[in-house]
């Protein structure tokens, strides 16, 4: 069995550096480095039909595995890809910043952080490995628990990315803050329910062996949205656009968790 998890573990480090190989390749041609933030998205589809196909778990649950992750990864990915066509040829600031501070060395660094996201695709995908692996899987609690809190986590993100869509669309001002719907409860609640995707996940792998170790996604999903890539550049740039009504919506509201406004 161990052995198996490291044929099935080594295919898909070759697989997704390859894929992140060839999204380099995209950016490089397009001139913007924002899309590896769609392609990685999508490819946990890939990734999870890989595991589905290399280890011998029942149908219903490996094709349940397989629904959640592509449902979320396709619905993800489209969405950032939109706005990242929408914005081109203007890219991502963060990928911006980037360019100025790499100069010259720009290409070889940039196609190591390209691999380096194809690394942390694997490491995120340890639920998923698991639960793909379990040699016999049955839906009990920890199955359902997972797909219904799966099914509650897309609905939110699906729910706050769409009103936030129909407020940039209507609002007045550029500097009008989103207060509409989940956004009154939360200043981020697409992260929020994207970190309860990643739950929903672990949850479902709990049953499997060794399935205590798919924790390690959502940890390290909650840290980058709290305290690196998420909450913190997003934050900093709404201040500066927005001023002091932003710096209001922060006093009043809660950052990642939904919570009642203070007053």
């Amino acid at each position: 069995m161990t052995g198996d998890y490291v044929f099935v573990a080594l295919v898909a480090l070759a697989g997704v550096c390859g894929f992140m190989a060839v999204t380099f390749a995209v950016a490089r041609r397009l001139d913007n480095f924002g899309i590896v933030d769609a392609a990685w998205a999508w490819m946990f589809t890939p990734l999870t039909l890989w595991y589905v196909l290399a280890f011998d778990a029942p149908f219903l649950w490996q094709m349940v595995l397989l629904a959640m992750v592509a449902v979320w990864s396709l619905r993800l990915g489209t969405h950032l890809a939109r706005r990242i066509a929408a914005a081109h040829p203007e890219e991502d600031r963060r990928y911006a910043e980037l360019r100025q501070s790499w100069g010259a060395r720009l290409p070889r660094r940039m196609f190591g952080f390209f691999q380096l996201q194809g690394v942390f695709t694997l490491v995120l995908s340890v639920p998923i490995f698991l639960a793909a692996a379990n040699p016999d899987p049955a839906l009990t609690r920890w199955g359902l628990a997972g797909v219904i809190l799966f099914v509650v986590a897309l609905v939110g993100e699906s729910t706050a990315d769409r009103q936030l869509r129909h407020f940039l669309r209507h609002r007045s001002s550029k500097k009008d803050v989103c207060r509409v719907g989940l956004w009154r409860y939360s200043r981020h609640p697409n992260y929020f329910f994207e970190w309860l995707i990643w739950v929903s996940f672990s949850v479902y792998a709990l049953g499997s062996p060794f399935g205590w170790a798919g924790i390690v996604a959502p940890i390290i999903m909650l840290w980058l949205l709290l305290k690196v890539t998420g909450i913190p550049p997003t934050e900093e740039q709404s201040v500066k656009s927005k001023g002091e009504a932003y710096r209001e919506y922060q006093r009043t509201t809660s950052a990642f968790f939904p919570w009642f406004p203070r007053k």
